[in-house]
């Protein structure tokens, strides 16, 4: 059993709850009959200490609920304050190590279909347990051990710890995952230059912040939006980190893409692969129908009608972000967290032989002569290892090339407007278009 406690560093955190001496492998009427005289608020008191487990198939002993609590850690969470004695639950035996996955934006609607999806097992599977740290913001935290509530309240077995907080130095502790979703959304008469600057110090600090207290393999991705700026300025405030580990999620303009497609062709979506987004996750990004297949197919030989790819469907793609907030009056959330799943999976599970998947990564080294030190999206395998390698068989033509030269030059135009949280100087923006992006406003 690993121990970890609880910091009473931060302001405005949640109700904490008093435990005595207590296992869960004693018989259920007598664990409810104790757990309903012992599990009592109390009042916060600044020396109040709460001792934090995370289970593993290795415990021989009761832990003591009652430590010392030492500076730099979060707060855990109800229930997820308990420590466990595990030893006669055969279960346990079959599990992985535990997985410490930081969250930010943990209050939002993306993050409140996440979670779930993360704590049932869906994503990292039946047999690896998972610890959530969960960063909110001030204003966000009353809503944010709401979340919390909501996690205990749904007795995922797989969740062995809840951690929410405020300061990123705390919450992302031994991340082994970091899923980068908050940031600030697009305001009336902001111009884009503003948004990159507001939100590129949130993911500045939060660079450092991983640089300094998370794993140094941490996989990192950046889902709040300019994602692939935004991913770019948390690498570059994050040098102990390897480059290769930032993602930005183009993961779900890749779904929208693939759903087009099977609409177009009269499949199901499963008969679509080998489909690249190219650039950046803004109106200028490429959905690359060239290297797509459908049916094992060429796409261009089973839709005939070229013209179609070229207008109708490339649109569709850039474009359908805006579409969905005009029908529902608010950005995707749902299709998001699928999204967000789907790249983890990519990056956990062997990709398909003759398959691949988009993400948003560095470009150093790339072999398609896109230009280096920016974070595009590119055709990415992985052996299931977390890591990947980038595609070299695929073709371009002159179509392609052109837009992904277009997409290629507002992210160097984003770049230059944040250079000064990137280490690079004075910021000059000289953004070529206002391509808003969908969700911003």
């Amino acid at each position: 059993m690993a121990l970890a406690e609880l910091s009473t560093s931060y302001t405005k955190t949640a109700t904490r709850y008093h435990f005595s001496q207590l296992s869960l492998s004693s018989a259920s009427s007598r664990f409810s009959d104790h757990f309903r005289r012992s599990f009592r608020p109390t009042s916060r008191t600044r020396n109040a200490t709460i001792s934090c487990s995370v289970t593993s198939d290795q415990v021989q002993a009761r832990i003591p609920v009652e430590a010392e609590s030492p500076k730099g850690k979060t707060e855990c969470y109800g229930v997820f304050c308990l420590t466990y004695d595990l030893k006669a639950e055969e279960e346990t035996k079959s599990w992985e190590k535990l997985v410490n996955i930081a969250v930010s934006g943990a209050a939002g609607m993306i993050s409140n279909h996440l979670l779930f999806k993360l704590a049932s097992g869906e994503v990292f599977g039946p047999n690896q347990p998972i610890a959530l740290k969960l960063l909110g913001s001030e204003r966000s935290i009353q809503a944010l051990e709401g979340v919390a509530m909501e996690l205990e309240d749904s007795l995922f077995p797989l969740l062995r710890e809840v951690r929410i907080g405020i300061n990123p130095y705390e919450v992302f502790q031994d991340a082994e995952w970091a899923l980068l979703i908050g940031a600030k959304p697009r305001g009336p008469g902001m111009e884009r230059a503003g948004l990159l600057d507001i939100n590129g110090q949130i993911f500045a600090e939060q660079g450092k912040a991983l640089n300094a207290v998370a794993s140094h393999n941490v996989k990192v991705i950046v889902v709040g939006n300019p994602c692939n700026t935004n991913a770019l300025i948390c690498m570059k405030n994050a040098p102990n980190i390897p480059a290769k580990n930032f993602h930005a999620l183009t993961r779900l303009d890749e779904n929208r893409a693939k759903c087009q497609l099977a609409l177009k062709a009269g499949v199901f979506y499963d008969q679509v692969s080998n489909m690249t987004i190219w650039g950046n996750h803004s109106t200028t990004q490429v959905p690359d129908f060239l290297n797509a297949r459908i049916s094992g197919l060429p796409v261009k030989e089973v839709i005939k009608d070229h013209k179609w790819l070229e207008e109708e469907f490339t649109e569709m793609v850039q474009k359908r972000g805006g579409v969905l907030i005009q029908k529902w009056g608010r950005s995707s959330a749902a299709s998001t967290a699928v999204s967000i799943v789907d790249a983890i999976k990519s990056l956990i599970t062997p990709t398909p032989e003759g398959d691949w998947f988009s993400s948003g990564v560095y470009t150093n080294g790339n072999p398609y002569s896109i230009v280096e030190d920016i974070v595009f999206s590119m055709p990415c395998r992985s052996k299931g290892d977390g890591d990947y390698e980038l595609v070299k068989d695929v073709i371009f033509d002159d179509y392609v090339l052109k837009r992904i030269r277009k997409t290629e030059a507002e992210l160097l135009a984003e770049k230059r407007c944040v250079a000064h949280l990137t280490g690079e100087g004075i910021a000059y923006c000289d953004l070529p278009e206002d391509t808003m992006l969908p969700g911003e406003m």
